[in-house]
């Protein structure tokens, strides 16, 4: 069999990659986030490329393309000559995500309370009420939780924050010490909610504001305390 022409080659490493192929490297990506998340890789771990390859059977190309994925959510880290670890969270980090979205969020919230309709305050409303009824559920108060705030960024627009956001809370996730896991946080969480709930409902703009940023200040102390 002849040897493929230079301009063979040329041609094949010029077009465009097939559709089934970066399928795959996304889906290499979503399973390792979640192996993450789920801390079966725990924060600082070396993550061994060839051997979750020959488990999942793949190449090394889409868990390498995967990685660099989750390499610029920050969820990964690459080090010249050692490979990929999971991305370690301290403390000034832990700070810095909480005032970026502190900013982010507490804008989202007024934006809210002057723009959403009554139907979208009532799906908020429902939202919070399985919050209320999740207090002792602690993974699904987690994952509610996360609803009630995307769902406020939904209403408020701003596909941009919304992006910036998701990458943020991401992030947050690898944090060894959840503010939530202090004893009576979710208490105090839930309270808050109440008052911004109440504040969205006035259409209170300037209080849904003020709320939010109180709010995350306060996950901020309990989650470095």
């Amino acid at each position: 069999m002849n040897a493929p022409s230079s301009a063979g080659q040329l041609r094949d490493l010029g077009a465009p990659m097939p559709l089934r192929q970066r399928a795959l490297y996304q889906e290499v990506a979503e399973r390792l986030r979640q192996k993450i998340f789920a801390r079966e890789l725990e924060p600082g771990a070396w993550i061994d490329e060839l051997r979750l390859a020959g488990e999942w059977g793949i190449s090394r190309t889409p868990m390498r393309e995967a990685l660099k994925v989750l390499a610029v959510e920050g969820l990964v880290t690459m080090k010249v000559r050692r490979g990929a670890y999971v991305t370690e969270m301290s403390r000034d980090d832990v700070a810095q995500v909480y005032r970026l979205l502190a900013l982010l969020e507490s804008d989202a919230a007024g934006e809210a309370a002057a723009r959403a309709s009554d139907a979208e305050l009532d799906a908020l409303q429902q939202l919070h009420e399985r919050l209320e009824k999740q207090a002792r559920q602690r993974d699904t108060f987690f994952a509610t939780n996360e609803q009630f705030h995307y769902k406020l960024l939904e209403i408020a627009g701003n596909r941009w924050r919304q992006q910036i956001v998701n990458d943020l809370r991401k992030v947050m996730k690898l944090n060894r010490h959840h503010s939530l896991l202090k004893q009576g946080r979710i208490s105090e969480s839930l309270a808050e909610h109440r008052a911004m709930m109440a504040a969205l409902r006035a259409r209170d703009a300037a209080r849904a504001t003020r709320l939010m940023r109180t709010h995350f200040e306060s996950g901020l102390k309990a989650a470095t305390a």
